[in-house]
């Protein structure tokens, strides 16, 4: 029993690590949930208002930030990829700003870190829908 326990222990986690974008040469966030015409909505606003999202790729929280919005919406945002190895990278812009984390969001000047909520976004920013 023992030696069967330590190859399942090892399989385990190399499940999680196989379906990582990053190791597919995906270097770009891909974003499967289906958006909210009030998530879309939003995303537009918050594009056409310089709110900016800075992003990588291979980040956790960026792509649960992301999936908040939905793969429709998602595209309509302002998205600075910071990986340096991502696709369509901005990293010198990231350093320029002072980026520390991801996400980080840039609402009116001000940098904010952390995943936040569609709700917070919109107090934020002043989005009413």
């Amino acid at each position: 029993m023992k030696n069967l326990l330590i190859p399942l222990l090892f399989l385990l986690p190399l499940s999680s690590v196989v379906n990582g974008s990053h190791l597919n040469n995906q270097r770009e966030l891909i974003v499967i949930s289906e958006s909210t015409r009030e998530s879309i909505e939003l995303a537009k606003y918050l594009k056409d208002n310089g709110v900016v999202k800075y992003s990588a790729y291979w980040c956790p929280n960026c792509l649960n930030q992301s999936e908040l919005f939905g793969k429709q919406a998602y595209r309509e945002l302002n998205v600075v990829e910071c990986a340096r190895d991502g696709i369509n990278s901005q990293t010198q812009l990231c350093i320029d700003k002072g980026i520390k984390g991801f996400p980080t969001w840039e609402i009116n000047g001000k940098l904010i870190l952390g995943v936040l909520s569609l709700k917070e976004l919109s107090k934020l920013t002043g989005f009413k829908n």
